[in-house]
């Protein structure tokens, strides 16, 4: 088990955490999810149907199984940065993050001055104001930053990016990245594998942590041997249509012999 204290430390050292993101939004959903034994969760607030309301309940649900919880947020905006990390949240994962300048907006709407540009508020984090001044001392050494490069701007500019102060992870999101470099399919296999190489080599460069999505488990090992330490594999959702396909394939094949 991973403690919040923690979390960001081994990640950035480079240490394998593997989590799964959070689209169901619902806290039965987080914390049966965290209490299966994945080492982090990731909600998922880009891209499910999780409104901002909703991400302190479910932050609150991984607590209660002591897992550490980081939000994807819905774009680059300070703003949504601010509230996902005043509801308690143990970092953030910020998307399409495809320059420099982006990156550092990042990292000030992540770090309190004078390593960035965060507003204190008595938000949930903070104790709602109980707790502020302790909150205040130790969240720029806690909260995890982790961009997300997607796109072939970001590709290009990978070196600048991992470069950037205050950033700890460097998570490439291989969907988007397909995408953006026109390699669909089989046929833009190698194409996309050379990109997520580019990649890792940009972040080996500048002793930056990297982090990769990978739809189930298969592939694990696949990852150690790239370098990859923060992983993402799968959904909620994912895994539980995975498990109710397989079941259904039982109940077909016991129907099937049973004639």
């Amino acid at each position: 088990m991973i403690s919040m204290r923690d979390f960001r430390a081994r990640a950035r050292a480079g240490e394998r955490l593997c989590g799964t993101f959070i689209g169901i939004p619902h806290p039965v959903a987080v914390e049966v999810t965290a209490r299966a034994g994945v080492e982090f969760l990731c909600l998922d607030w880009e891209h499910a149907q999780i409104s901002r309301g909703r991400i302190e309940d479910l932050l609150r649900a991984a607590e209660v199984a002591a897992c550490p919880a980081i939000v994807r947020v819905p774009g680059h905006g300070p703003e949504a940065i601010a509230a996902a990390l005043d509801a308690g949240a143990a970092g953030v994962l910020v998307p399409r993050v495809s320059t420099e300048a982006e990156a550092r907006a990042a990292v000030a709407a992540v770090r309190y001055p004078p390593l960035g540009a965060r507003g204190a508020g008595p938000g949930r984090a903070a104790g709602y104001g109980y707790d502020i001044a302790a909150y205040l001392a130790r969240a720029n050494d806690e909260i995890l930053l982790a961009v997300q490069v997607e796109t072939a701007e970001g590709l290009a500019n990978i070196d600048a990016i991992a470069a950037v102060e205050g950033i700890d992870v460097v998570f490439i999101g291989p969907g988007d990245l397909s995408v953006s470099l026109g390699a669909f399919g089989p046929e833009g296999k190698a194409t996309l594998d050379a990109a997520i190489a580019r990649i890792l080599q940009g972040c080996r460069a500048a002793g930056r942590a990297a982090g990769l999505f990978y739809p189930d488990a298969s592939r694990l090992a696949e990852a150690r041997a790239l370098g990859v330490s923060f992983l993402i594999v799968g959904s909620d959702a994912m895994f539980l249509g995975a498990a109710l396909r397989s079941y259904a394939a039982e109940i077909a094949a016991t129907a099937d012999g049973a004639e």
